[in-house]
């Protein structure tokens, strides 16, 4: 686990291992002032020396003007070591994340994966910067001053010797303790976090519906329970901090009484003492700093967990069968016997046993109710989820033997629900290419019917849309998101119900301006309005994840009680 975090230090790893030299540097200084204020106190009060007071005070001002420059520059080099590492690990996180597909997303969930990202994160950075600071600090000081206090009296030394046993079973039991707890706040985050996603996304539909309340009522359920298991997480932590203390107090009482008695009896002098005293307080300090480090341990260690688990998630579509020269020829596409299924079980089957060809610029509907499957047939096409058997090939080849990136640059895609971005309009419309002229992208907005109402807004193609596009309506988004996938000129084209919200005249044109512009081009337009597919070459009709029927809109008015009970009900619709 820290073999797999540390390599995302990178080029900051020189930081990482100067903050720790630098801090033994500190140590050595400030072990040597006490030293130094007892001979004061021996040699150079009793002696009325002030020449050796003064000398003596004035290196102990020097060292400790040291040990602040020392420390000062490891809390930077810590800072940035700590910030770096975050850096790399969040941009490696998100990069592996992108590599995923739905099924390996949906197995996180999103707002699992944004807590990683981010408080997951977090907690990893703060124990490095500890690790590579109090780490390295607590225990090179427990060292340099337990030897300091047993050249000074070994027999007072056994006082704190007698205590290290028992704070390290404290530690130990309380790491065991709390570490299933940390595990189990950070999964309330989670549940938390996806309340307050949820509630963001559908705020629209929250207010429309009045339902404030009652969301307020669950996310304060989510912030309760989140709060009870960070109780009990750090109820465990709370004892560590008192246990500490006591033992501290009780072994300088212990020592003053003890000390005390050996002044007396001229076995030890009175600077000793104090300078004694000082290092069982750098000794306990040191402890106290260590079990600091390790309750922040106990935390980032579930989270490292959980970071791991996304770092070693396997892709579940990868480039293992292509072959990096190949391109797409043509937008001809064929299922060959194709199976799916959610859970990758044959007994819970999607799609069953489909057969389909379609020749390269075809146009080609896709029908059916509701639970159909028919946006999980078209998502296939450009592996957004693998076959669970059989085989879909596109310009001749299976589509496993492409890139991943060369089969999907070849495929225009609308989505069922429209996403847009923060930006312009113009930059939105780049995604599906960063290349494309101004005039292409007109082009593309004119055959979408999308020109006219850009060209409305006073800054025309530079509007700028708010985050999800939600300052246009519902039929703009989709006809920009149409544009954004025909600037690409794919050669295949695929419409997910991407014409629901416009009317039936604009739809109408934009099927028209399709034939005219992209004949060429392999289309597929899943609609619920058999008016939006009626002009197809074949309408496949869809029921229940198997295919019932193939044909022309005349062809399936004949022989297909489906699509003929669909179009009569819409035609009663219409009358």
């Amino acid at each position: 686990m820290i073999k797999k975090i540390s390599k995302f230090v990178g080029k900051y790893k020189i930081y990482a291992i100067l903050a720790p030299v630098l801090v033994l540097f500190e140590v050595v200084l400030e072990v040597f002032i006490p030293l130094l204020m007892g001979r004061i106190v021996d040699v150079g009060i009793p002696n009325n020396d002030y020449t050796y007071i003064f000398r003596t005070g004035g290196l102990m001002v020097a060292m400790a003007v040291g040990a602040l420059l020392f420390g000062a520059l490891c809390a930077r080099y810590a800072v940035v070591a700590s910030n770096g590492l975050a850096k790399n690990l969040r941009k490696g996180l998100f990069e592996k994340i992108e590599s995923f597909s739905f099924k390996n997303t949906d197995r996180f969930t999103t707002p699992s994966l944004i807590t990683r990202l981010t408080n997951d994160v977090t907690n990893i950075q703060n124990a490095f910067m500890m690790i590579i600071r109090m780490l390295a600090r607590a225990p090179f000081m427990l060292i340099m001053a337990t030897l300091m206090a047993l050249r000074i009296s070994t027999r007072l030394s056994l006082v704190i010797l007698c205590a290290l046993p028992l704070l390290t079973l404290v530690m130990l039991v309380l790491t065991k303790l709390a570490f299933p707890r940390f595990e189990t706040m950070l999964k309330k985050y989670d549940s938390m976090n996806a309340r307050t996603q949820e509630n963001l996304i559908a705020i629209r539909v929250v207010k429309a519906f009045v339902r404030g309340d009652y969301e307020s009522v669950k996310f304060k359920d989510a912030a309760a329970a989140l709060k009870t298991a960070q109780r009990k997480a750090e109820k465990v932590l709370v004892f560590a901090m008192p246990v500490m203390q006591l033992t501290m107090y009780a072994c300088i009482l212990l020592v003053l009484w003890v000390g005390g008695n050996d002044i007396l009896g001229g076995r030890l002098m009175t600077g000793e003492l104090m300078s004694f005293i000082s290092y069982i307080t750098q000794i306990l300090m040191s402890l106290m700093m260590i079990m600091m480090v390790f309750v922040n341990l106990v935390l980032s260690s579930a989270s490292a967990k959980r970071i791991i688990e996304v770092l070693d998630e396997v892709p579940a579509i990868n480039d293992s069968e292509a072959t990096d020269a190949l391109t797409v020829k043509d937008g001809s596409i064929e299922f060959r016997d194709v199976c799916f299924s959610y859970a990758d079980d044959p007994e819970n089957l999607a799609l069953s046993h489909i057969d389909l060809a379609i020749r390269s610029g075809e146009t080609i509907g896709i029908i059916g109710g509701s639970g159909s499957a028919k946006s999980t047939l078209v998502q296939l096409i450009p592996r957004l989820y693998d076959v669970l058997s059989g085989e879909i090939t596109v310009g001749g080849r299976n589509i496993k033997s492409y890139m991943i990136e060369t089969l999907r640059e070849s495929i225009g895609m609308v989505l069922q629900k429209n996403v847009l971005f923060s930006g312009t309009i113009k930059e939105n419309l780049r995604w599906g290419n960063p290349d494309a002229t101004d005039a292409q992208i007109v082009a593309a907005c004119s055959a979408a019917q999308a020109d006219g109402f850009i060209r409305s807004f006073p800054d025309g193609y530079d509007t700028e849309l708010g985050q999800g596009g939600v300052n246009v309506s519902g039929g703009q988004k989709q006809r920009l998101c149409i544009a954004r996938a025909l600037v690409k000129n794919p050669k295949i084209l695929i419409l997910d119900d991407s014409t629901s919200a416009v009317d039936t005249a604009t739809d109408a044109a934009i099927r028209k301006a399709f034939a005219e512009q992209h004949g060429g081009t392999t289309t597929i337009i899943i609609a619920q309005r058999i008016a939006s597919v009626m002009d197809a070459d074949r309408i496949v009709v869809l029921n229940d994840g198997k295919i019932d029927g193939v044909g022309t809109h005349e062809e399936l008015l004949k022989s297909n009680e489906i699509y003929r009970e669909v179009f009569t009900s819409q035609q009663k619709g219409v009358a």
